[in-house]
């Protein structure tokens, strides 16, 4: 498999980091997480001056044979109606893109879908959609890592373009169910307390994804933590995965979205866990076991609002708050810089 080194941001700076945010010009701790994330950008960068540069949310499109089996509302041309839909503009993500300065970079994954060229969609197709894992693998392991390498280059190219800072999001008709594996793969959370409604199933559709996914659960022979991520993941997945640790190997700030990003940076974690160090959880989604799964990671989302599209819109709806973090040790004077009088230990 492919090795990612991924070093701990080095402690030495932080007993600094720590004086400068406890002495800028208000109460110790009354910006509350904004001051944890200043720490934490800090530390990641390595300076008292941490800043955000150039912000890029990578997309990553496939499709899934999972879908085969009626456990998505969803029909399997959404996805490449999306994708184009993604590239013209009018979409949830672009707004967001547009609204907080994040460059939108699309991948086409494996979708089922020739997408024509000159889309400014870019190619890592994987082939047309993973298998059915109620069947056998997804993919195999050998495509996993070919898709850990491809996400890894996409992370390259933005790198090149100055980003210091990126979301990933993800497009692909019966991700969440290959999602809910991954959780209940990843932290021991039985498949049926991981399941929800994904793009909008009714009580009889989550009812059918629950017996679909347990005898997939329970049909699935492979023996390795990676041979099962390979055998129930999507391609898309497989590919943010790879790029969460390659972004996290060249020291940049990893914002993780929703219920299927998380389901991807648990298993970057569970690949190499220094990369929990590298990332920031925008929200917690409105799709069911998200929180759980936050929780069994040990992670603290930034902020909660029902949210559930996927695309990265959480992590960049949340991209404002860690700026404020940066900002605030950057631009705000401390006591010894200006005639105020500490008046706290």
């Amino acid at each position: 498999m492919t090795k990612f080194n991924i070093q701990r941001p080095d402690p030495a700076i932080e007993g600094a980091a720590i004086d400068r945010i406890n002495n800028l010009t208000k109460p110790k701790g009354s910006l509350g997480r904004l001051e944890e994330l200043a720490l934490q950008l800090a530390l990641i960068q390595q300076t008292l001056r941490p800043r955000l540069k150039n912000p890029h949310n990578i997309l990553f499109a496939a499709d899934h044979g999972i879908i085969e089996e009626g456990v998505s509302v969803s029909p399997k041309e959404v996805t490449w109606q999306q994708l184009g839909h993604f590239a013209k503009g009018g979409a949830g993500i672009n707004f967001l893109c547009n609204q907080h300065g994040f460059k939108l970079v699309l991948v086409d994954a494996g979708v089922d879908y020739d997408i024509p060229s000159g889309s400014g969609i870019i190619d890592m197709k994987m082939g047309r959609g993973t298998r059915n894992f109620l069947h056998g693998p997804a993919m195999t392991v050998d495509e996993f890592d070919e898709c850990l390498k491809r996400g890894a280059r996409v992370v390259d190219m933005v790198a090149e373009n100055g980003c210091n800072v990126l979301s990933f999001g993800e497009m692909g008709s019966g991700n969440t169910s290959s999602s809910s594996m991954w959780m209940s793969i990843l932290t021991g959370i039985p498949i049926e307390e991981c399941i929800g409604a994904g793009a909008g199933l009714d009580n009889p559709g989550i009812a059918r994804k629950r017996d679909v996914l347990g005898r997939a659960m329970a049909g699935c022979s492979a023996e390795s933590l990676i041979e099962k991520l390979a055998w129930t993941g999507g391609y898309e997945m497989a590919m943010a995965v790879g790029g969460m640790l390659r972004a996290a190997e060249l020291g940049m700030v990893v914002l993780v979205d929703g219920f299927i990003m998380t389901a991807c940076i648990a298993a970057a974690m569970a690949i190499n866990p220094e990369v929990k160090h590298y990332a920031i959880f925008g929200h917690c989604g409105d799709e069911s076991g998200h929180r759980r799964m936050l929780d069994a990671i040990g992670a603290k989302p930034l902020i909660s609002l029902g949210l559930r599209l996927g695309e990265g819109s959480g992590a960049v709806c949340a991209f404002p708050i860690v700026d404020s973090a940066a900002r605030m040790i950057c631009e705000m004077d401390t006591f010894a810089d200006v005639d105020v009088t500490k008046y706290f230990d």
